[in-house]
């Protein structure tokens, strides 16, 4: 593979564009056949929203059957990667709280999508692009096909077609349910875990135990693990991580390093605070999200509270965290600014895209803890010229489990070579 780097200073808000800029970062890659370089362009949408786009290490899967007809933009969105970041060393230095959160606002699919449009301008002013969206990219790709449908070609996306006006609320009311078997499904194959994490919760509240980079670590925190219930084979990854909770130290039990180590490599929320600070806002379409798994939780699921009948989290996102993870302390008034702020824009129109003719091929896993098949299902109905292949095969994973294949699926999807 070729690899090209290209950095584009682009507008923080499109609609003032002689104001402050950043600086947005795109990795071209390319095969190495000498007619590579007049192939179109073939951009990725990341997943998360936070997260920066895949490096490129070895032409396998996805890619390298995307090198056969493309050049792949690897695109580090707006916050993440080698783009202008948000972390928890940056964002202070926008000023207040309010001033943060005024910052974090251009940082949503909207904007996402204006920045590649205007790249798109540089690279490929001539010619639309293909994109390629896995989970929030998907999210992002509805929003291209209703502010910029003029830039697509064609567009595929891996287990991320969200519902296009499902707010937050719901969206955790319908995780929830998928959670409560995942917990029951772990637990029957690992019953002997459910005592290992009763044990554990009641010596992490009886004792200060800190993580590697001295943040306590809390049952809460060990609740989190359960994001990793959305993949296939990781719930063995937990078991075994919690086989070695404890260690023997002279004649008493302490957590041991080795644990804490890996405790502390799977709670990813200090290097993408994007992640926690903006994941109920991308729901948000003229409303606020006021905490809305919270609220929920609250509510209906209150017995996770209940740490002598432990059960795992799955992509939640929490106001405690922003009092538990040190690198997120300093985003905490931004957060609750934000979770109260009713003025988000629509991020998709779905009078455009009742009308689209881009040809849009999807990939729905029909287990997936993370996207919620029935408003997948329900926005795929709506929006002509978009197909979908259902699949129990694969869980959140597909695109790194089963990616070469797949996207040929989606390729032949799209263009109309085999049936939904």
């Amino acid at each position: 593979m070729e690899l090209i780097d290209h950095t584009f200073d682009l507008p923080l808000d499109h609609s003032e564009p002689e104001k402050r800029r950043i600086q947005v970062f795109v990795r071209e890659v390319r095969d190495l056949d000498p007619k590579s370089a007049e192939k179109p362009f073939l951009i990725f949408l990341q997943g998360g929203p936070g997260f920066r786009a895949p490096v490129p290490i070895k032409k396998e899967g996805w890619l390298k059957r995307a090198l056969t007809e493309f050049r792949v933009l690897m695109y580090d969105t707006r916050g993440n990667g080698l783009s202008t970041p948000i972390d928890h060393q940056t964002l202070p230095l926008e000023g207040s709280p309010q001033e943060q959160a005024d910052y974090l606002k251009h940082f949503r699919a909207d904007n996402i999508v204006r920045d590649a449009e205007a790249i798109r301008a540089e690279l490929s002013p001539d010619k639309p692009w293909s994109t390629i969206g896995q989970s929030y990219g998907g999210w992002c790709t509805l929003t291209y096909l209703s502010i910029h449908p003029e830039g697509l070609k064609e567009c595929f996306v891996f287990g991320g077609v969200p519902g296009l006006d499902t707010t937050a609320r719901e969206i955790y009311e319908g995780t929830f349910p998928i959670i409560e078997e995942r917990n029951r499904q772990y637990f029957e194959k690992f019953p002997m875990d459910k005592e290992r994490l009763v044990k554990l919760a009641a010596h992490l509240s009886e004792n200060d135990v800190r993580l590697p980079n001295g943040d306590r670590l809390t049952p809460h925190l060990v609740q989190l693990l359960g994001i990793k219930l959305g993949f296939v084979g990781t719930s063995e990854e937990i078991h075994y991580l919690l086989e070695e909770a404890f260690v023997q130290s002279g004649d008493q039990e302490i957590v041991s390093h080795a644990f804490l180590k890996g405790m502390s490599s799977r709670l990813r929320f200090d290097t993408n605070p994007i992640f926690a600070i903006l994941h109920e806002a991308i729901y948000a379409q003229g409303s606020a999200t006021e905490w809305a798994c919270q609220a929920v939780q609250k509510e209906s699921y209150s017995h996770y509270d209940n740490f002598d009948d432990f059960r795992f989290y799955g992509e939640m996102i929490f106001p405690w965290m922003f009092d538990e993870i040190s690198e997120l302390h300093g985003m905490k008034e931004a957060a609750n600014i934000l979770a109260s702020y009713e003025g988000w824009p629509a991020v998709y129109d779905k009078a455009v895209l009742s009308q689209n003719t881009v040809p849009t091929a999807c990939v729905v896993y029909t287990n997936d803890m993370f996207v919620n098949v029935k408003f997948s299902r329900e926005t795929i109905d709506s929006v002509p010229n978009m197909k979908a292949f259902y699949t129990s095969e694969f869980e959140h994973c597909g695109i790194r489990a089963g990616g070469e294949d797949l996207f040929s699926r989606l390729i032949d999807l799209a263009r109309g070579e085999v049936e939904r």
